[in-house]
């Protein structure tokens, strides 16, 4: 059944968007803007092609991920115009589009061929997408600086993006609950992500991005890609980045499981789990998110010092001596849209001490983000810090016992509320 309020927020959606680009277009110097929707490439040497997902700012304005070669038309004052591939092809089905509110303030036209529409249309033209898309296509092509003032209309998520998100972290925890009971049950790899997707009822191909999921060491592969087949012998840790895309918008979700008889891994859990809640509790208007990456940092030495893992260093010093970066490598976040790792998050560049921050900016409402901090045991990391002077501040012992669990890592998706702020994901799993 559909949801009703949330079609009538996608035609707010759209009258926001078509008065924020209106804004861009003017400061510009454009007359209108012609959006790709972009096509699959084809494998190289053969008749394949990858799986299609669109363009961002296609997906902005219409949440149609499928639709390969598509064309929306950006005028001033003008109902936007939407062009459909719609071939007549006895080899593939065409996507079917219900009727829906969003159609009475878009004029959406269906057609057969793959170029472009560009009869008629004005002279200073600008044109976005994959250059692959916009050969033979008039007009500037991804201009730089229309680029960045694009990004920036979807820094701050209208009502139906936030819906959207809602209802993919919604999704995306039932599948969450599931591959942990999966797991618990003996199951691999695959059949954790099998279990996911039935779940979710949605291809791991239409997923926001590739699932992570990890047994065991391989928990400490922080993109780890693979599916192990068969299930380890002992099962002793599970992690699970994994989402679910809902009319275009991603969500990011990761949890950790122990395994039976992991108590002194599950301790770590619990305390990143109070850790992550905490740097939560931050998300607010006005607050630097790089200060939310710093205090994860000071967060982690505390638990490493509380855990054992560390010893005869301060909590500050096991900060400053980069002792906290070997076991948490990454950023403790980013911004979530229609892209997973959306745009327009690093105005300046992150900071020597964080280099691989994907968001720089200080929040304000109507902000979605991620918030991950981890834990991780990994050998390329760990190997030359046990090597070197500040090797002998590390219970060795215990890092070799919890290498095997691979690492801990729990993320959540916080929208930015003019008040404070509003969990998706634990939203979704009270």
């Amino acid at each position: 059944m559909p949801d009703i309020e949330l079609l009538h927020l996608q035609t707010d959606h759209i009258r926001i968007l078509q008065q924020r680009y209106e804004l861009v277009l003017r400061e510009q110097g454009y007359h209108a803007l012609l959006i790709s929707s972009g096509a699959a490439p084809q494998h190289y040497g053969d008749d394949q092609a990858w799986h299609f997902q669109g363009y961002g700012p296609f997906l902005h304005w219409t949440g149609l991920t499928g639709q390969e070669h598509g064309w929306l038309l950006i005028r001033p004052s003008q109902k936007p115009t939407l062009w459909l591939y719609q071939p007549e092809d006895f080899w593939h089905a065409n996507l079917e589009l219900a009727e829906e509110p969003w159609q009475n303030v878009i004029d959406v036209r269906f057609c057969l061929q793959v170029t472009a529409p560009v009869a008629g249309l004005p002279e200073k033209l600008a044109v976005l997408g994959d250059p692959a898309s916009l050969k033979e296509v008039p007009g500037d092509h991804n201009p730089d600086n229309l680029v960045a003032a694009l990004n920036e209309t979807r820094v701050h998520k209208t009502d139906y993006e936030i819906a959207c998100l809602k209802k993919a972290s919604a999704l995306a925890m039932k599948g969450h609950t599931v591959a942990r009971e999966a797991f618990l049950a003996g199951a691999s790899e695959f059949d954790i992500s099998l279990a996911y997707q039935q779940a979710t009822r949605q291809r791991e191909v239409d997923a926001p991005y590739h699932s992570i999921i990890g047994i065991n060491e391989h928990a400490g592969t922080l993109h780890y890609q693979y599916y192990a087949v068969e299930a380890p012998a002992k099962a002793r840790s599970l992690l699970i980045d994994a989402g679910v895309r809902f009319r275009g918008y991603g969500s990011d979700i990761t949890r950790t499981t122990a395994g039976p008889g992991e108590g002194g891994f599950a301790a770590l859990i619990q305390g990143m789990e109070q850790l992550q809640r905490r740097l939560c509790d931050m998300v607010a208007p006005g607050v630097d998110y790089v200060a939310i990456h710093r205090k994860a940092h000071a967060g982690i030495a505390t638990l490493l010092n509380a855990a054992g893992l560390a010893t005869g260093l301060s909590d500050e010093a096991l900060v400053d001596k980069g002792i906290t970066r070997v076991f948490f490598p990454h950023g403790i976040g980013h911004f979530l849209g229609v892209q997973v790792h959306d745009v327009a998050g690093k105005p300046v560049p992150p900071p020597e001490d964080a280099p691989f921050l994907r968001l720089t900016r200080t929040l304000e409402a109507g902000m979605v983000v991620t918030v991950e901090p981890g834990i991780y045991f990994i050998p390329s990391l760990l190997d030359p810090l046990l090597a070197g002077p500040l090797g002998r501040h590390l219970n060795r012992l215990l890092i070799e016992e919890l290498r095997g669990c691979g690492g801990i890592r729990i993320e959540d998706n916080v929208v930015v509320t003019p008040t404070g702020r509003h969990n998706l994901t634990r939203a979704a799993e009270a």
